[in-house]
């Protein structure tokens, strides 16, 4: 009896908690949540309720393949793919058109660039970082089913640069780390440049070492005596130098040593008899276009497609006789096709709907593989043989639960700036009928700052203008790639907020577009992008309702300081140089740290902890100024990241966190 009514008196008492909302009702059971992995840190943020997550997972698994390497014999190819429930993109064989994949590496982490031995695809030797941390390592891989073999020192970042054509050797060059330095920074970087047998890696030799972190081979000559070497100063500068493989003796070619000329040069490839070079530079005009210089006197040829854009890209038939080049024509990648010597424009196949990836031809049939991807669909792999045959080799998967066809494709949308120019940008709108009236704005605001938004396929973005209504805006402020090296350098040193203002005046313009919402604006950026985020933060806080900083500076000073040493000098020519105390005065205080207490709208601040480029630091130094003056921010960084997030899992909670940021902040009336 007395267990009875202590039984009755426990339930009474419950039941009044939960009148009282202090206990769940036992019929109404707690709504799952989804956990986040081991390796999310997770600051401010709601729970993700699993049905969310579930809700939406079908927007988060569009697989498409990217080309990566021909075989040097057969008809086959190394593609990129992310398979079903992989958390990163592997490396596959593909051994025919809409053949299967046969998977080859199997890891945590992406795999980068790959390529086969050169005489007889007789093994592959790819490169792979760990963690994001960008210090890629070069290892070989003789089959499927094979433990890949090292074949480079951990304490020193690599990057694959070529092979000789005659033997089975493999330049690279390899640059120092910070870590492996005393006091943990270098005052001086040097790039080493070295060639291997990957069979024999112990015999590898160093040629020679260059000072400062942005040399790499551009191209080797047909006899294999003379390589063409790049030295990159910045996104407008750059130089040409040619070494001689047996004694190391190099000289500049381009420009001439002595002159001041500031353009970019970059070597595109030898001429079969070696006598000359291919080149690609903005000496000729505000865009980027094809040359040819004559080694033996230094006689530059200036040979003009008559299309006023950037040459992109390019690929040479190997009996020397066809150029494939790439132009990005106003943010699409297109092909035109010319002859090698006269430079004559050839007919071109008709080819596929959609912006140009990848392409290379193969050195057997001169067949040209090229990678598309579109407003509907990721990047799909096709070849166009010498007849102008066009074959299709992979398909992209899409969900079957959605229709990538009714994606609506990508419009330009050009503004007035402070100053009169014209800036332009890419919109996606929701689809009218689903969503009428004025339209809530994203404003996705890309890296560099020496980028580009341009068409193609959003992703998962897709999701927040075909379910949520939204329109995404893609800026291209002053500074971006595509325009013009005069637009290039507009917001350089004490011009940086220079580009800040062009987010301002398209503000502006968004105010006067009877489709879009002014009163509902948010911005997301990542990188340099982060940067704009919170610069717009600071300047227009009470023209948006909130931000997403990704990876993003938050203070200049506190970048340059603590970047990698084979960046630093890089970003100094962008950002201006910190050691000087005007600039360092100036780049103070235009920072967003410094200007914290005008981020007045909700933040949210993604990192990865090993990110190299924009160290963990500058994310959290903005966090905690920020919610010091009570400031909403949410806070995710991955342990297992860098420069943004390339595993799935991390990819996906990230999504759905934006998801909630913006039903919280941008979709509230």
């Amino acid at each position: 009896m007395q267990r009875s009514l202590s039984s009755l008196r426990l339930a009474a008492l419950l039941l009044a908690l939960a009148g009282a909302g202090l206990v769940q009702a036992q019929d109404k059971p707690a709504a799952a949540v989804l956990a986040p992995n081991a390796n999310l840190v997770v600051q401010g943020i709601p729970a993700v309720p699993q049905s969310l997550a579930d809700a939406v997972a079908a927007y988060a698994d569009f697989r498409g393949h990217g080309f990566v390497s021909w075989h040097p014999t057969q008809r086959e190819m190394l593609v990129s793919h992310r398979k079903a429930g992989a958390n990163t993109s592997q490396l596959y064989r593909l051994a025919s058109p809409m053949g299967e994949l046969e998977q080859l590496t199997d890891s945590q982490d992406p795999v980068g660039g790959a390529t086969y031995e050169p005489k007889h695809g007789r093994y592959i030797v790819f490169a792979r970082a760990t963690g994001g941390n960008e210090v890629a390592q070069l290892y070989r891989l003789d089959g499927k089913g094979k433990e890949p073999v090292l074949l480079t020192d951990p304490d020193q970042r690599h990057a694959l640069n070529g092979w000789l054509h005659n033997s089975s050797q493999l330049l690279f060059t390899s640059v120092p780390l910070d870590r492996t330095a005393q006091g943990g920074s270098r005052a001086q970087v040097m790039t080493q440049l070295w060639i291997m047998d990957p069979e024999k890696p112990e015999a590898k030799r160093k040629l020679t070492e260059f000072p400062g972190g942005g040399w790499g081979v551009g191209s080797i000559s047909w006899d294999d005596k003379q390589v063409a070497l790049t030295e990159y100063v910045s996104a407008a500068e750059s130089r040409i130098w040619i070494m001689d493989l047996a004694t190391g003796e190099k000289r500049q070619v381009l420009p001439a040593a002595g002159q001041t000329e500031r353009a970019s040069y970059s070597p595109a490839g030898f001429t079969h008899d070696n006598k000359q070079l291919f080149i690609t530079t903005t000496k000729f005009s505000e865009f980027r276009e094809f040359g040819r210089m004559t080694l033996a006197d230094g006689k530059l040829e200036r040979l003009d497609s008559g299309l006023p854009w950037d040459l992109s890209g390019g690929t040479i038939t190997e009996d020397g006789k066809t150029l494939a080049l790439q132009f990005n024509i106003d943010g699409r990648d297109e092909l035109r096709f010319f002859d090698a010597k006269s430079f004559k424009p050839l007919p071109a196949p008709r080819l596929p709907a959609g912006s140009v990836g990848n392409a290379r031809y193969d050195k057997q049939r001169n067949e040209l593989m090229f990678s598309l991807d579109s407003a509907q669909g990721p990047g799909q792999i096709f070849s166009v043989d010498k007849a102008g045959k066009v074959q299709q080799w992979t398909k992209a998967y899409a969900p079957p639960s959605i229709d990538t066809a009714k994606f609506g494709d990508q419009q330009i949308v050009r503004w007035k700036s402070f100053d009169g120019r014209q800036i332009s940008g890419l919109i996606n709108l929701p689809p009218a009928d689903k969503f009428p009236g004025k339209r809530p704005v994203l404003i996705n605001i890309h890296g560099g700052p020496e980028g580009q938004s341009t068409m193609g396929f959003i992703g998962r973005n897709n999701y927040f203008v075909q379910e949520m209504g939204i329109a995404m805006i893609q800026p291209n402020v002053r500074g971006s790639t595509g325009y013009g090296k005069t637009f290039l350098d507009l917001d350089n040193g004490f011009k940086r907020e220079d580009s800040v203002k062009d987010i301002g005046a398209l503000l502006d313009w968004i105010a006067t577009q009877p489709n879009l919402d002014a009163s509902r604006v948010m911005v997301v950026g990542g990188s340099y992008g982060g940067y704009m985020v919170l610069a717009v933060s600071t300047n227009y806080s009470e023209r948006i309702v909130g931000a997403i900083d990704i990876v993003g500076i938050s203070h200049f000073v506190t970048f340059l300081n603590n970047t990698e040493s084979y960046r630093r000098d890089l970003r100094r020519v962008e950002y201006g140089d910190e050691r000087d105390p005007a600039m360092k005065e100036f780049l103070d205080k235009i920072s967003p740290l410094t200007n914290a207490a005008k981020i007045k709208k909700p933040l949210f601040v993604v990192q990865g902890k090993n990110d190299p480029r924009v160290p963990y630091t500058e994310a959290e130094q903005i966090v905690a100024k920020v919610r010091e003056q009570g400031t909403p921010v949410w806070y995710l960084r991955a342990e297992n990241e860098g420069h943004g997030f390339q595993r799935k899992e991390n990819q996906d909670y990230l999504f759905y966190s934006m998801i909630g940021f913006m039903q919280q902040n941008l979709l509230k009336r």
